[in-house]
C-alpha cells in the first residue's frame, strides 16, 4: 500500500523533514530573498510522530477518490448525446437521450458519454445508476445542461421522515443524480407511495445486510484487522464495517473522544442522532493474508466487543462513475422559504465509493452538491453561483473520507427572500474524515448541522462567514472529536463556527484570522475540559503546512 511502511513508525520521512531548513539555508547562502518567516505549531510537530492516532487532529490523507489519487480515469468514449437525439438549441428536451446514453453505457461496462459545446434543455432528472460511467462535457464554460423542473414536479413531494411539512428535497436528490440503481428505484418508488425512502447503504431500518465476518477488537488508527472467518473476503472488494451501539451509548460517548463530558451527557432522548446508527463504514480490502485483513483506510474507531463489530455486505455500490466539464443551470426562480425547497438541486452522490466531479458548476440552485452515504469520493473544481442556495455543499447520512477541493461559493446574484437561510459546506449524521481544501466561500459557514460529526477537516479556505449552521435539538451535538480547522481566513471576523476550541471536544484549531462572537452564539455541548487546542491564533498564510490535507499526503509518499 503507498506509503503505508514509511508511515508505520509515526515518523516524518528525513526528507520532507529537511525540506524547509534546505531552502532557508539557501537563501541565507546565496543572499536570495527568501518568504516571510513561516510559523509551524507544535500541533504538526505532534501529529507527524502519531499520524494515526493523533487525540486533536485525524488522518485524511487518503480521503477521496482512489485514496486521494490527483488522476481522474479516462474510460473509453462509447456515445455523444448528439448520437441518440440531443440537440444544443436550448429548447429541445434532451433527457431522454442523455439518460438513454448513459444507460447504454452501463450496459456495455461503463465508458464515457460525451456533451458538445452548446446549451441542452433537460426536463427530468440525468441518472447514472452504472458504475465506471463517466458524463464528460466539453467544460464548465462550454457545456450547459438547462434544467426546467424541480424534483417535486419530476418525482413528487418528499416529506420529512421526522414528520412536519418539510421538504427533504432541501437537503437530498439531485437534478444529475448519481446513485446505484437499485437505491434509486427504491427510493423514488417509496417516495411515490408516501412512505419514506432511506437512504443510506442499507435498508429501511439499517437491517438489509448480511454478516461476511465478525471482527476481533482493535484500536482506531489500525490498517488491519483479524476476521473470525475471511473465506468470503478477497483484495479489492468493499465491505461495510458495520458498528451497534450499546444501551449506555458508550459508542456515541467514543466518537465525541470519551470522558467524564460525553458520559454525562443525555444521549437516549437525542432520537434523530440514535436513528444514524449503527455506524456504517464503507472501506475496500488491500490484502487478506488468513485471518488477517488490511484495509484501505486505517480505522476510524476503535473495535470493542460491546459495539458488535462485523464486516456485511451492503446495496451493490455505485463506483467508478463522474460527472465532469459542464454547469448545471437550473430556470432562475425565487430561493424557497426554509425547509420548504422544491428540488432544484444540483449534483449529488449517493451510496457512491470512488467516483467523482471534476469542473462542474451549479447555477440558481436549492441546494448545489451533496454527498448523502458517500464515501471515498472528489469533488474538485466546483463551483455554486447564481441566485443564492440553502445548501451550497451537503454531506450527510454517514458519508466517510470524502475531498472537496478548489471549491468556489460565489456571492448571491439577487438578495436573500425573507424566510429563507444560508448554511454553506454543511456535515452531519455522524460523517467522517471528510476534507474541504483550498476553498473561496463569498457567503456561507462551515455548516455542522449537529449529528455528532467527528474527525472532519477544513484547511485552506477564505470565508465570508455569513451563514448559520442548522440541525435541532434531537440531532445530538455540533461535533464529534477530532475536528480541525486549519489555516483559516475569516474576512469579516466572525466567530461562528470557525473557531472551536470552545466547542468541539479533541478538536485543533490552528491559524485562524482573530474573530470574534456575533450573530449565532452556541455553547458547547459537553461540559468540563474539551481537551481542544488553539495555536497560531491571528495567524493565516504564514503558518507551514499551508494546507493540512496535501501535508498529510506528502506524509505517505
Amino acid at each position: 500500500m503507498e506509503g503505508r511502511a514509511d508511515m508505520s513508525n509515526g515518523h516524518l520521512s528525513r526528507r520532507t523533514l529537511l525540506t524547509g531548513a534546505t531552502a532557508v539555508a539557501l537563501g541565507a547562502a546565496t543572499g536570495t530573498a527568501i518568504a516571510a518567516p513561516t510559523e509551524v505549531p507544535s500541533l504538526w510537530r505532534e501529529f507527524t510522530r502519531t499520524p494515526f492516532t493523533h487525540p486533536q487532529i485525524p488522518y485524511v490523507g487518503r480521503a477521496g477518490h482512489r485514496a486521494g489519487s490527483r488522476r481522474f480515469p479516462r474510460p473509453r468514449t462509447l456515445a455523444d448525446v448528439t448520437d441518440y437525439g440531443a440537440v444544443p438549441d436550448g429548447t429541445t428536451d434532451c433527457a431522454p437521450a442523455i439518460n438513454r446514453a448513459l444507460a447504454a453505457a452501463g450496459r456495455a461496462g461503463g465508458g464515457t458519454v460525451t456533451i458538445p459545446p452548446g446549451t441542452f434543455r433537460i426536463d427530468d432528472v440525468i441518472r447514472i445508476a452504472d458504475p465506471n460511467v463517466v458524463l464528460r462535457g466539453a467544460g464548465s464554460g462550454r457545456t450547459t445542461l438547462y434544467a426546467t423542473k424541480n424534483l417535486t414536479e419530476l418525482i413528487g413531494a418528499y416529506g420529512s421522515r421526522y414528520g412536519g411539512d418539510k421538504s427533504s428535497w432541501s437537503w437530498a436528490g439531485g437534478l444529475i443524480w448519481l446513485a446505484p440503481r437499485a437505491r434509486w428505484d427504491s427510493l423514488v418508488a417509496a417516495i411515490r407511495s408516501k412512505a419514506w425512502p432511506f437512504e443510506g447503504w442499507t435498508g429501511n431500518r439499517r437491517n438489509e445486510w448480511t454478516t461476511l465476518t465478525t471482527i476481533e477488537p482493535a484500536r482506531q488508527g489500525s490498517w488491519t484487522v483479524t476476521v473470525a472467518d475471511a473465506d468470503r473476503l478477497a483484495p479489492g472488494q468493499l465491505v461495510l464495517l458495520r458498528l451497534a451501539d450499546d444501551p449506555a451509548h458508550t459508542l456515541l460517548q467514543h466518537m465525541a473522544g470519551g470522558g467524564p463530558g460525553p458520559a454525562a451527557y443525555s444521549w437516549a432522548d437525542k432520537t434523530k442522532l440514535t436513528s444514524y446508527v449503527p455506524y456504517e463504514w464503507p472501506v475496500r480490502i488491500t490484502r487478506v493474508h488468513g485471518r488477517r485483513i488490511t484495509l484501505e483506510r486505517p480505522l476510524p474507531l476503535d473495535l470493542r466487543p460491546e459495539w458488535d463489530p462485523r464486516l456485511t455486505t451492503h446495496v451493490q455500490e455505485l463506483t467508478g462513475s463522474a460527472v465532469a466539464g459542464l454547469t448545471l443551470e437550473a430556470r432562475e426562480t425565487p430561493q424557497s422559504p426554509h425547509l420548504l425547497d422544491k428540488g432544484y438541486n444540483g449534483v449529488v452522490l449517493q451510496c457512491a465509493y470512488d467516483c467523482f466531479v471534476d469542473d462542474v458548476t451549479v447555477r440558481h440552485v436549492d441546494n448545489g452538491f451533496g454527498l448523502v452515504a458517500a464515501s471515498a469520493c472528489t469533488l474538485r473544481r466546483t463551483r455554486v453561483a447564481g441566485r443564492g442556495s440553502h445548501h451550497p455543499y451537503f454531506c450527510r447520512e454517514g458519508s466517510h473520507d470524502n475531498l472537496i477541493e478548489d471549491f468556489t461559493i460565489e456571492q448571491r446574484t439577487v438578495p436573500a427572500p425573507a424566510g429563507t437561510q444560508l448554511h454553506g459546506i454543511n456535515v452531519e449524521g455522524l460523517s467522517s474524515h471528510n476534507v474541504w481544501s483550498r476553498g473561496e466561500m463569498q457567503m456561507g459557514t462551515f455548516d455542522s448541522h449537529r449529528g455528532l460529526p467527528f474527525a472532519d477537516v477544513r484547511t485552506d479556505i477564505t470565508v465570508n462567514n455569513d451563514g448559520r449552521h442548522g440541525g435541532d435539538a434531537s440531532a445530538g451535538p455540533l461535533f464529534g472529536a477530532r475536528f480541525t480547522h486549519w489555516n483559516i481566513r475569516v474576512t469579516n471576523g466572525r466567530a461562528g463556527l470557525m473557531k472551536i476550541d470552545g466547542l468541539a471536544p479533541y478538536s485543533a484549531t490552528v491559524g485562524i484570522d482573530e474573530v470574534r462572537e456575533f450573530d449565532q452564539t452556541d455553547v458547547p455541548d459537553f461540559t468540563g475540559d474539551l481537551h481542544s487546542r488553539l495555536e497560531l491564533y491571528g495567524t493565516t498564510d504564514a503558518v507551514r503546512p499551508r494546507n493540512l490535507y496535501d501535508a498529510q499526503r506528502e506524509l505517505s509518499r
